[in-house]
C-alpha cells in the first residue's frame, strides 16, 4: 500500500511515535529544557491528519485491517467506521515486480507515464476533495524486485522516455515518486527498492524544492544491529561472524519468500554492519567478518516476526564470545510510529524550505540516503544526535555537543 497522508484531520494519539512522546534537550543540562518535540516544533496536529492509499488489494482499511490479524478487535472497534470510509484508489501495480500478490484494483494505462499522469491526477483530486493544504505521499507498499541503476535512470529526460516506452528498469514505486515529486509533495520510501534514489528523481526533487527521504523502515533485526554494532565498536570488540534469520508470516513475508524480491531486501540488511564497523580502518578487529541473513516465510508466524540473531565476537587476547538474541517483535507495531513521524517531519521539512535529499531522517531507515560519494550513517545513535541537532538548528536553538567542559571550569 503506497499511502498518502494528507494535512487536515486525524484520530487517536500514537505510542512510540517520536513526534509525539520524545523530549529534546535545548542548551545548558543546568537550564532543565527539555521540551516535548510537537511542543518546540510546528509539527500538523493530529487531529489535522486525513489519510488515504492507493492497495491493487481493494479492501476498505476496516477490512484490510482485520485480515491483517494485528491488532485485536478491542482495538479496531472503536474506529471502526473512520476505518471503513477510508477505501484504496487503483493502485500502479504489476506483478513482474511483486510477484507474490494478485490484485485486482489496479490502474490501466498505455504506458507507464500514462500510470504515472493518473497517479498525479489522484493526488490532485484527493487533495481537493478532502480539502487539504498540503500532502505527504510515504511508500509502504512490498518489496520489489531487484533492480539496478542503469542509463533510463541517469536524467529526468532518459526516465520520462523510459516510462514512455514501458521501460523494465521503471517499477511501479519509481511512477509514484515521480507523480509527487512532479506535484511538490514530499516521498519517503519505506521499501528497500531502487525507487526515488536515482540521479534523475534525485535531480528532479532538488529542482522542484521537494524533501525526499528513504529507505526501507528500520523495524526489527536491523534495528537491533544498529544499537549493538555500535557499542561493540565503542568497546573495540571484534567480530568474526553476525548470523541472521527472520521468521515471518505475513504479506511482506510472502512477498521476500521470492529470490527476486529477497535480493532487494538483502542488500539492504547487509549493508548495515560494515557501514558502522568500518573494516578498512579497523582490519585487526573487522576484516572479513562473516554476515548471513536469511529470510524464512512461515504462515503461523503472522505478523509477529521473530528474529534470531548469533553474534561470535572476539575480546582481549583473541578470546571468542558469544551474544544471543531473540527478537519477539512486532513487525506493523514497530513500523507504524515511523510512517507517522516521517510525514510529520516530511511536512515541516518542505514548510522550512528544505528540499532533496532529508538526511537527519536516517535515523528511520535501513539503507538512508546521502548525498552522491557521501557514506550514510548507519549508527543509531549519532543518526538520533543528527535529527535532534536538526531540530534545534532550525528553531534557532544552540546545537548540543555533549562537550560539558563549561561545568567544571574553575
Amino acid at each position: 500500500m503506497a499511502g498518502v497522508e494528507s494535512i487536515r484531520r486525524g484520530r487517536s494519539k500514537p505510542i512510540g511515535s517520536l513526534t509525539q512522546m520524545a523530549t529534546i534537550r535545548l542548551g545548558k543540562r543546568t537550564e532543565n529544557r527539555s521540551p516535548l518535540i510537537k511542543d518546540l516544533v510546528p509539527l500538523a496536529q493530529l487531529d489535522d491528519i486525513v489519510f488515504g492509499a492507493w492497495d491493487p488489494i481493494p479492501d476498505d482499511a476496516l477490512t484490510a485491517a482485520k485480515k491483517a490479524g494485528v491488532l485485536e478487535e478491542r482495538d479496531i472497534e472503536p474506529i471502526a467506521d473512520f476505518l471503513r470510509k477510508i477505501k484504496p484508489m487503483p493502485a500502479v501495480f504489476d506483478n513482474k515486480y511483486v510477484t507474490r500478490i494478485h490484485g485486482t484494483n489496479v490502474k490501466k494505462g498505455k504506458t507507464k507515464r500514462d500510470l504515472a499522469e493518473q497517479l498525479r491526477q489522484d493526488i490532485r483530486d484527493f487533495k481537493t476533495k478532502n480539502k487539504c493544504d498540503r500532502i505527504v505521499i510515504v511508500w509502504c507498499a512490498s518489496t520489489e524486485i531487484f533492480i539496478r541503476p542503469g542509463p533510463q535512470h541517469a536524467t529526468i529526460e532518459q526516465f520520462e522516455k523510459a516510462m514512455e516506452k514501458n521501460d523494465d528498469a521503471i517499477a511501479p514505486s519509481m511512477l509514484y515518486a515521480y507523480a509527487a515529486i512532479m506535484e511538490g509533495v514530499p516521498f519517503a520510501n519505506g521499501a528497500p527498492n531502487l525507487c526515488v534514489d536515482t540521479p534523475a528523481l534525485l535531480k528532479l526533487a532538488q529542482d522542484r524544492g521537494v524533501p525526499i527521504s528513504g529507505k526501507d523502515f528500520k523495524t526489527g533485526q536491523t534495528w537491533m544491529k544498529t544499537i549493538v554494532a555500535p557499542g561493540l565498536k565503542a568497546r573495540m570488540l571484534g567480530l568474526a561472524g553476525w548470523y541472521s534469520t527472520n521468521i515471518l508470516g505475513n504479506r511482506d513475508g510472502e512477498v521476500l519468500d521470492d529470490p527476486q524480491s529477497f535480493k532487494t531486501k538483502e542488500e539492504s540488511k547487509l549493508s548495515v554492519l560494515h557501514t558502522i564497523l568500518q573494516p578498512e580502518l579497523y582490519p585487526d578487529l573487522y576484516k572479513d567478518f562473516s554476515h548471513v541473513v536469511r529470510i524464512n516465510y512461515y504462515p503461523p508466524r503472522g505478523d509477529n516476526k521473530e528474529g534470531w540473531d548469533n553474534i561470535d565476537i572476539v575480546g582481549w587476547m583473541n578470546y571468542p564470545m558469544q551474544i544471543k538474541i531473540n527478537f519477539l517483535c512486532r513487525d506493523s507495531i514497530l513500523a507504524a510510529p515511523i510512517v507517522l513521524d516521517l510525514a510529520l517531519f516530511s511536512d515541516f521539512a518542505q514548510r522550512a524550505g528544505m528540499k532533496g535529499i532529508q538526511e537527519w531522517l536516517s535515523f528511520y531507515y535501513k539503507s538512508p540516503m546521502a548525498a552522491p560519494g557521501l557514506q550514510p550513517e548507519h549508527d543509531l545513535f549519532i543518526q538520533q544526535t543528527k535529527l535532534k541537532n536538526t531540530l534545534r538548528h532550525l528553531m534557532g536553538e544552540d546545537q548540543i555537543t555533549h562537550l560539558g567542559l563549561e561545568y567544571y571550569a574553575s
